[in-house]
């Protein structure tokens, strides 16, 4: 299989660096978008032109996607990880308290998401095979995958034998993000643990798309180290994946760095109107993306952003395993929400923008 390789990231933060006004006009009339016009269309001069940027992709989401929201809810299963990661709820030098939910428990928590109108859902663990491995992701997609339209992950990176058994489980899609794709700050802030491998996690993406996968999400990190190299690492590696994978669908999510155990300081500030320029330059060079928005974001500024290019909104979110069954406990979560609304109120918030809040838009019988 061929392997994704990335360019040096400090040749990254220069290609930007380089981007003229004149780049970012010619990238806002491009027909087809190249490396170069994202590079302009991430870059400080393109900064002046971030209402362009927004009428433009406003007018590509609602080309590609009409005024369909898809709403999803995340299920932990587990907090349990091997991993010292310097920003993360769940390092294993963090003092929470840790748990992972029996299949029974994990059950439960998918029939309250069920009840309350989510048929996209996705499973998240912190890394630890010896409290969720395969046969136990298995096991669960085995179990939900006749009542949701749609089950992901969002666990350890697995070999391509495993997505292929977990595909057939039920498992339409996989989320995996680089944290960051800066080489020398991976090593800082993964200290230990499999997921030091910096090669290892880059792969991941394209073992899950070869194992058949319907689906596979892609994403870094913001507020580790420059947010413009790592949009454009981002969009090298989207359209990599595009190349060699046509036929899996790709999305890019945009986390930013959000209180948790450990008291990790963001090491570079990542303002709303950055994030705003990435998610505008991402859905400028790839219009067929589905790009997604999380609870980690605030409820006014995930409001502003509707119609303006995210197509997927995470609603109601806990952080803690366990955490819709017994919402009075929070110790043990990853990070803490920014948007705590219910899936109901953030229906009305998209309603109320013109666009339309979906909970299903796929179905495996599309397949057959």
């Amino acid at each position: 299989m061929t392997l994704f390789s990335l360019p040096d990231f400090q040749q990254l933060q220069q290609t930007i660096e380089r981007c003229t006004s004149a780049d970012v006009e010619q990238a806002l009339i491009s027909r087809n978008p190249t490396i170069h016009d994202l590079a302009a269309l991430i870059s400080p001069a393109a900064e002046l032109f971030l209402p362009e940027m927004a009428r433009r992709s406003a007018l590509l989401t609602a080309q590609r996607f009409g005024k369909t929201i898809q709403l999803y809810a995340p299920i932990y299963l587990s907090n349990y990880c091997t991993n010292r990661c310097a920003y993360c709820g769940f390092s294993a030098d963090n003092r929470i308290a840790r748990r992972c939910l029996t299949l029974d428990e994990a059950e439960t928590e998918a029939e309250i998401l069920h009840k309350r109108g989510f048929q996209h859902i996705l499973l998240v663990s912190g890394e630890a095979e010896n409290a969720v491995d395969v046969e136990y992701l298995e096991a669960i997609a085995l179990r939900l995958r006749g009542r949701f339209a749609a089950v992901s992950i969002e666990v350890q990176p697995l070999s391509t034998a495993h997505y292929t058994r977990l595909f057939k489980a039920g498992i339409t899609a996989v989320a995996v993000y680089q944290e960051t794709y800066d080489q020398k700050m991976y090593k800082q802030v993964h200290l230990s643990g499999k997921k030091t491998d910096y090669h290892y996690r880059l792969e991941t993406p394209a073992r899950v798309a070869a194992a058949g996968m319907r689906e596979v999400g892609i994403g870094a990190l913001l507020g580790l180290t420059d947010w413009r190299a790592e949009g454009l690492a981002l969009g090298l590696h989207l359209a990599w994946l595009r190349k060699n994978f046509w036929s899996t669908a790709v999305t890019v999510s945009f986390p930013r760095l959000r209180p948790a155990a450990g008291e990790f300081e963001p090491r570079v500030i990542v303002s709303e109107q950055n994030l705003s320029q990435l998610i505008f330059a991402l859905r400028l060079f790839d219009p067929d993306a589905g790009l997604l928005l999380s609870t980690r974001e605030e409820a006014r500024y995930r409001d502003g952003m509707l119609g303006l290019g995210p197509t997927r909104y995470s609603a109601g979110s806990c952080t803690a395993p366990g955490g819709y069954s017994h919402p009075e406990q929070t110790d043990g979560e990853q990070f803490s929400v920014g948007d705590q609304r219910t899936m109901e109120e953030v229906s009305l918030a998209i309603a109320a923008k013109g666009c339309d809040p979906v909970c299903k838009d796929w179905d495996s019988a599309f397949q057959t």
